[in-house]
């Protein structure tokens, strides 16, 4: 069903208008990959695995409000934080709650991000995030005050918060910023506890 709120964000991908060139956006892309490098080097304590949301955290939509053959596109500085965190070995995964999967899957894979993912769990669930991540740590191994998590609804973040895992809500979407505050939050939480 689709709500009103869902359209208020962002209109749907087909009447999506302007943007940069594709050179434009891999200048772009690297630029923050750079900036996100220099962001992760200042910190000794890093996460083992960070963990996406998908709508409107990486990218500004829902999915469920698309089509499969529609051509998605990410926040910004989504891409070359990706693309900073593969660089520094640290893996990455999904956790959303879409009742629309495949499509999530299918605009990962259209993005060229789904290869860079150890885990993604797409579902709809009531449990706010804690079943996502409890798959999640099955699937890794990698304790949960190992884990780095971004999303834009604080219900999640909550509730995930209280498994021990690092959470930064974010307003509008993944941001260079938030990457900052998430590794910021995580180092002083790893040095309060004294271990990783």
């Amino acid at each position: 069903m689709i709500t009103p709120r869902m359209w208020t964000r962002t209109p749907p991908l087909t009447q999506r208008g302007g943007g940069h060139n594709r050179t434009d956006r891999m200048e772009d892309d690297e630029k923050v990959k750079e900036e996100a490098l220099q962001i992760i080097g200042l910190h000794q304590d890093l996460p083992r695995l960070v963990v996406f949301d998908l709508d409107y955290t990486l990218w500004p939509f829902y999915c469920e409000c698309c089509y499969e053959d529609e051509m998605p596109y990410l926040y910004p500085h989504a891409k070359g934080i990706l693309y900073a965190l593969k660089d520094k070995g640290i893996n990455m995964a999904i956790a959303s709650r879409s009742p629309t999967p495949e499509i999530g899957r299918t605009f990962l894979d259209n993005l060229g991000i789904q290869s860079m993912l150890v885990a993604q769990e797409i579902f709809s669930s009531r449990t706010h995030k804690t079943e996502h991540f409890q798959r999640i740590h099955r699937t890794t191994g990698v304790p949960y005050n190992s884990m780095l998590f971004f999303d834009d609804e604080n219900r999640n973040i909550e509730a995930v918060s209280k498994m021990g895992v690092t959470s930064v809500l974010v307003g509008n979407g993944v941001n260079l910023g938030a990457l900052r505050q998430g590794l910021l939050y995580f180092s002083q939480k790893s040095a309060s506890s004294g271990s990783i």
